[in-house]
């Protein structure tokens, strides 16, 4: 069953130093006009080939969804409605968005297209930080942008941050934690910067050029925050998320419990029938493929039962309630134990994972070391 939706946006008014998502700088509105027209066929063609269940989580990522225009965020949100017209009455529908590129114009079109819930990258309220990892906005922009949102009537509202980043200290992202805070908001999510290939940090990484916090400094980082967030009513219910009670990212918990999700545009990744796919990164490849023939996969492969099962532990260990060992037995149709008892006692035996009420869970030794706790499912089954 597939109830959880993907789109990809791919355009952005520039590439911040970090990032390596499949992102494209335009300033041709023509090329943006032709990637949503076929957004909208290739959105016709998988609800024709894979019918829908009742539609419960909607996510547009990027890029940046917000880059569109008023008149083109009019006709994509009418798209999605035109193809995904069967919603849950709770359906949960988020954009990403820049701080500066949400007007009350364009928020009062998203607000109309059903969108009801807003992630921010914000990343930092440092402005000379903002400006060495080559964001746009500045935290002024950060301000006005939550004040249009929630004239506009949004209530759920989401910022990303960063630490690790070159030359912060945990005294600094204390200071961006504090401004966070004080904006009151329900959700929060907050990674440490990984330097990836293709990128301009990692350009400079190579040349010994990107001044980047200690281990020890970034450790500190990610204590503090999640020492913050608790003191602040924020339960984190994954390893880089924090939220109130009844706003936790419905959308990216269906990633964590390895279900199925749409995933469309270019550079998506999907996971629908069992089976996952890959659309086609460059924008005039997929708008050629889309034109062709209808979807624009460069690869699709089903998931193994063994994959399958290693999947479902990588990912529902990054969330704090873990797995549940019932609900793994009866869609595996194996006792949990049965597959990675032995893994699990070792990683018990360590005090990186723990069992509570029929669950097995991370422990707060090893949140931190969540990286090094999924790496040990890798491969597993096969090995057995």
């Amino acid at each position: 069953m597939t109830r959880a939706v993907y789109i990809h946006i791919p355009f952005c008014t520039n590439k911040c130093y970090y990032c390596d998502f499949n992102s494209f700088v335009t300033k041709n509105p023509q090329l943006v006009w032709e990637y949503l027209h076929a957004l909208d066929r290739e959105m016709e063609e998988t609800v024709q080939r894979f019918p829908p269940e009742e539609i419960q989580t909607i996510f547009v990522g990027g890029g940046t969804p917000t880059f569109l225009d008023a008149k083109q965020m009019e006709f994509f949100v009418a798209s999605v409605a035109k193809h995904f017209p069967r919603r849950s009455a709770n359906v949960e529908f988020t954009m990403e968005a820049n701080p500066g590129t949400t007007d009350p114009e364009k928020l009062a079109i998203m607000r109309a297209g059903g969108v009801n819930r807003i992630s921010f990258g914000v990343q930092s309220f440092d402005d000379a930080l903002l400006a060495r990892i080559g964001r746009i906005h500045d935290s002024a922009q950060v301000y006005r942008s939550m004040t249009h949102a929630k004239e506009a009537g949004f209530t759920n509202l989401s910022i990303d941050l960063i630490f690790g980043l070159p030359d912060q200290t945990p005294a600094l992202f204390k200071k961006t934690l504090d401004a966070a805070f004080a904006l009151d908001l329900p959700h929060f999510s907050s990674y440490s910067l990984k330097v990836e290939e293709n990128t301009l940090f990692h350009t400079l990484y190579e040349k010994d050029k990107l001044p980047l916090p200690t281990e020890e400094d970034e450790v500190a980082m990610y204590e503090m925050l999640m020492r913050e967030m608790a003191a602040h009513g924020y339960r984190q219910y994954e390893i880089s998320n924090f939220a109130r009670p009844g706003y936790e990212s419905r959308h990216n918990m269906t990633y964590w419990r390895n279900e199925s999700y749409y995933g469309i545009g270019a550079g998506a990744h999907g996971y629908v029938n069992g089976e996952r796919h890959v659309n086609a990164g460059p924008v005039q490849q997929y708008i050629q493929l889309v034109g062709e023939r209808g979807l624009p996969r460069v690869e699709q492969f089903a998931v193994t039962k063994d994959e399958q099962m290693e999947d479902h532990m990588i990912m529902g260990l990054r969330m704090m309630n873990g797995i549940d060992e019932a609900a793994f037995a009866e869609r595996f149709g194996v006792p949990l134990a049965g597959v990675f008892g032995a893994n699990i006692a070792d990683l018990i035996e360590l005090g990186l994972l723990m069992r509570v009420d029929g669950r097995v869970c991370l422990t707060q030794k090893g949140i931190p070391l969540g990286n090094e706790v999924f790496a040990r499912f890798l491969g597993l089954v096969d090995k057995a």
